[in-house]
């Protein structure tokens, strides 16, 4: 928007706001751009605004190819309307062609965050700011100074331009109003900031003394020109009617705040998220039909018009085909178009950081798995084998998989079920690694059988409340388990909470010498008469059998401060760094780089920080030689030979609980990963991802390696480190979310380097342990936001002033929330609790009895309440076939008759002037906007429709 101004005796115009979704302010004597902020706009002036349309020039569809021609088309057609007196023309023409001055100066104390250039590029871009001053001339080609503006990159691609212009001027007695559509947007030289085409132009001159009113009506036209259905109507609209049509539509809409309540002053920041322009019509066509969201009566029960939230569904990937392998054909035709892109797609920097995130991840799991499956197997298997198990098992998964993005490890359960296995085979003479390759071989073959049978229809049944239980509950396990190995930090290297400063000289420690009456096997190169016992390492002096005596002997007391310095110092400054693209510091591109390596960065700064102090923390250890870590096991393991014939037949048993496991863990990680809130694209695949499952069941059971399953929290965080965001975003918009980088290189290259990861043991053995941990402790924590449950758990914290305004809190009760979140709080406990004991090996049948106490739910709750804190169960399709009918009778009852009285259509023609050219059906109005304006106001006026006895209703018209 321009608003005329008077340099000396020269006339110019000075742009003095834009809008590309919200208003920026030229800040008065700050020579720069406001903060942008949402548009206050005062209801007199869109009523002004609304009148200057009746009453002034409106041409639309017209052929202009420079801004002379445009005036004079605006000018001529004033004349012919006997609008303007043919002796103003040549002053109009004069104030309308005056040279345009563009807010592009800036300071010359820059910022740092726009010194990002070179000296060269500055030195044009100064002369060019000192050219953009003067009083450009108006060319049909953008100038320099355009062409370099930065601001291009904010404007949406194939964005047109409004220009708004307002002034005052002594020459004319009443307003000049002109509002232009061109047929074709057409670059107009220095009208605009930035070589944008025009499509639009609003021109207002009027008597002097009413400036500030049109400034108001200029900023009213151009806050409705970016309104989504506005717009909408501005480029499709016939006539002058149709644009007052879309203003009236415009202020059905418009929100008024008290003018006592409020600062005009405060300037309102942009929302975090916009409703679209569909969401705005369907809530019109709610409107339209008579309803209101909830009850007017506020009576009990769940009304025909109450507002539903919209219900979650899987999609077709868990269709039930009833066809032999249908499902796993269905997975696989959806998947082979999208295998070229999914390695092309992966070749981007966003990539690199989340390689190292995850491998991180996925080492510190196979290391810590690797080393309680050594002791829990008697190193039957180890780190050696959970390294290479996860090279194996992921890299073949992420090849051939349907989805991915999912991370395969080792979990607890598994863990557990191996421990209980191994000493059943100890005790009973059974050979364990025989035993367990039966038991992977029967366990592969009924996960064909349900790939076969279509099992994984089931998953429709696990709605949030079984979801949200299972990832908290893997969740909690990563943040208590990163917890534990850090408490145990300080167990393994104490505080002396006795120490004293002023009893420092007492704080020693010796080495004495061993009773020569007690035997002990010296070395016989070792001349024990002759040594110092005094002079003895720590080690030396346990291993030739010396004891250690003194108050300082147990205490190493800058190790467990220094291990939680690196523990919390790297989880705290991977979450600041995460949020640090949301800052105001910086560019865009840096901040958001920032935030994609916020991992590797603090892992490599407290790395660094480690190095620095050289304190002997506990480091990461890599195995560093390639064999099986029990000697005389190899690595292939036989079928027959160790154990009686019934073994493998009996091994079926053990085999169905491994498989329910597997099935459960791995279709509700896959459930949670391909949420439609992730914006995934390219489709899923729940049968060939269980497919491949139970063929490195059988294929690590044949090496014996341990068994894999998705991860969870893994999983998640992969896809946290993919997720792609708008860059080119309005001012003060915030960056949209496009989706997940959906690809297969980043799980590869994860796979690969775990494998690889015995030859780059010189460089990883500096990672210390607590810095793992406290990536450990980051993605439990980043894995619990954005779940329901979490936050509904806070709520129980909260006054209900400061509570946040959650969709459920405006539909249900606080009661039946805090009820609802009970339940999901016990069930979460008693999953902990069987997971800690040996119990465990029942865990996946009690996650199938989270959806039993899910299904118990439809008798506690009802269906509206349970709509809005989880999702309804599918219902069958019988029932639901009956009720598409009753719907469908209902819809046909409320259609209007064909029958309608001439004199009903009268008086919907004379409440809507609109009406005269189009009907009531939506198909053939003008717009969809248009037809919703049209059909509230035949809702209005319908003599034979009355209105619900509890709401009220006020038709007028306003001039």
């Amino acid at each position: 928007m321009d608003t005329l101004q008077r340099e000396g005796d020269e006339l110019e115009w000075k742009e003095s706001a834009r809008w590309v979704k919200f208003e920026e302010k030229v800040e008065e004597g700050g020579e720069r751009w406001s903060k942008p902020h949402v548009s206050t706009l005062s209801l007199h002036s869109l009523f002004e605004l609304r009148t200057c349309l009746q009453t002034g020039t409106v041409l639309l569809d017209l052929d202009g190819y420079s801004l002379p021609q445009i005036v004079d088309d605006i000018i001529e057609r004033q004349i012919e309307e006997g609008m303007l007196s043919p002796d103003l023309r040549e002053k109009i023409s004069f104030v309308l062609l005056r040279k345009h001055r563009h807010q592009t100066k800036k300071p010359i104390h820059r910022s740092l965050a726009d010194m990002g250039k070179s000296g060269s590029s500055a030195m044009s871009s100064l002369a060019g700011h000192a050219q953009s001053r003067s009083m450009n001339d108006i060319a049909d080609t953008p100038s320099t100074d355009q062409l370099k503006n930065k601001f291009m990159k904010k404007i949406p691609r194939d964005a047109e331009a409004s220009n708004v212009l307002v002034g005052e001027v002594d020459f004319l007695n009443k307003p000049f109003v002109a509002f232009v559509r061109l047929a074709q947007a057409t670059t107009l030289g220095g009208l605009t900031e930035v070589p944008v085409p025009t499509r639009f132009l609003f021109v207002l001159l009027g008597p002097q003394g009413k400036a500030k009113s049109y400034n108001e009506i200029g900023r009213a036209i151009a806050t409705l020109m970016v309104d989504d259905l506005f717009s909408d109507v501005a480029y499709k609209a016939r006539d002058r009617e149709d644009l007052i049509a879309g203003i009236d539509e415009f202020l059905d809409e418009v929100i008024v705040l008290p003018p006592g309540e409020w600062d005009p002053k405060i300037r309102i920041e942009p929302p975090k998220k916009v409703t679209t322009a569909d969401k705005r019509k369907s809530v019109l066509s709610l409107n339209e039909l008579g309803q209101m969201n909830g009850m007017a009566g506020g009576g009990g029960g769940l009304a025909e018009d109450e507002e539903m939230p919209v219900q979650h569904e899987l999609g077709e990937e868990l269709a039930f085909t009833g066809r032999f392998c249908g499902g796993l054909y269905l997975d696989i035709k959806r998947k082979l178009p999208w295998v070229p892109s999914d390695f092309y797609e992966g070749f981007h920097i966003q990539s690199i950081s989340a390689v190292l995130f995850i491998y991180l991840g996925c080492i510190t799991n196979a290391i810590t798995f690797g080393g309680l499956l050594g002791d829990a197997t008697d190193n039957y298997q180890g780190v050696m084998e959970s390294f290479l198990g996860t090279a194996l098992a992921g890299s073949v998964f992420c090849l051939f998989s349907g989805q991915p993005l999912i991370i395969l490890s080792s979990t607890g359960p598994i863990l557990i079920f191996e421990k209980l296995l191994f000493e059943f085979s100890k005790n009973n003479g059974i050979d364990y690694m025989e035993l367990r390759l039966w038991i992977g071989i029967h366990s592969c073959l009924q996960c064909f059988i349900l790939v076969a049978s279509d099992a994984s229809y089931i998953i429709k049944y696990m709605t949030r409340f079984t979801e949200e239980g299972f990832s908290s509950l893997i969740s909690f396990i990563f943040i208590s388990d990163a917890i534990k190995k850090m408490v145990g930090s300080f167990k393994y290297y104490p505080i002396n909470t006795d120490f004293k400063p002023d009893y420092v000289t007492t704080y020693k420690c010796e080495c004495l010498a061993p009773d020569p009456s007690e035997f002990t096997p010296w070395p016989r190169e070792l001349n024990v008469t002759a040594l110092d016992w005094s002079q003895l390492s720590k080690k030396e002096c346990l291993k030739y059998g010396g004891s250690l005596v003194g108050k300082s002997c147990k205490f190493v007391p800058d190790l467990a401060l220094m291990s939680f310095i690196l523990f919390f110092g790297t989880y705290s400054m991977t979450v600041s760094l995460k949020k640090f693209k949301f800052s105001r510091y910086f560019p865009t591109k840096l901040r958001k780089l920032i935030s994609d390596f916020s991992i590797f960065m603090s892992i490599m700064t407290f790395v660094g920080l480690d190095m620095l102090v050289g304190l002997k923390t506990p480091k990461l250890i890599v195995p560093t030689e390639f064999k099986p870590t029990r000697p005389g096991r190899g690595w292939l393991v036989m079928p027959f030979g160790k154990n009686p014939w019934w073994i493998y037949l009996a091994s079926f048993v053990p085999a169905l609980l491994v498989t329910i496991l597997i099935f459960m863990d791995q279709q509700i990680s896959a459930v949670i990963v391909n949420r439609k809130e992730n914006k995934l694209k390219k489709g899923c695949g729940y049968h060939l991802d269980l497919f491949w499952v139970g063929v490195l069941m059988a294929a690590c059971s044949f090496l014996g390696l341990p068994w894999y399953v998705a991860a969870t929290v893994i999983s998640i965080a992969h896809i946290d480190s993919l997720k792609m965001e708008s860059e080119s975003s309005a001012p003060g918009e915030q960056p949209q979310f496009l989706g997940v980088r959906e690809q297969r290189v980043t799980g590869l290259l994860v796979f690969v380097l775990t494998g690889v990861s015995i030859f780059l043991a010189p460089v990883l053995k500096y990672i210390p342990m607590p810095v793992l941990y406290g990536v450990f402790l980051y993605m439990g924590v980043a894995s619990l936001s954005g779940i329901q449950f979490w936050d509904r758990i806070k709520l129980y914290m909260m006054p209900s002033k400061h509570q946040p305004d959650y969709s459920y809190l405006r539909h249900v009760p606080l009661r039946r929330v805090h009820l609802f979140t009970l339940i999901q709080i016990i069930c979460l406990a008693v999953l902990w609790v069987l997971k800690s004991t040996f119990l465990a090996i029942i865990f996946p049948v009690m996650i199938l009895g989270l959806m039993v106490v899910r299904k118990m739910l439809d008798m506690m709750f009802s269906q509206h309440d349970l709509a809005w804190l989880d999702d309804l169960l599918p219902e069958k399709e019988k029932k639901k076939k009956e009720d598409d009918k009753k719907k469908k009778k209902d819809k046909d009852k409320k259609k209007p008759k064909a029958e309608d009285s001439e004199e009903e259509v009268r008086n919907l023609n004379l409440c809507c002037p609109l009406l005269h050219f189009m009907t009531l059906d939506e198909g053939d109005c003008l717009t969809p906007v248009l037809c919703a304006a049209a059909r509230r106001r035949s809702t209005m006026a319908t003599p034979t429709t009355p209105p619900a006895p509890s709401r009220t209703w006020t038709a007028g018209t306003v001039f």
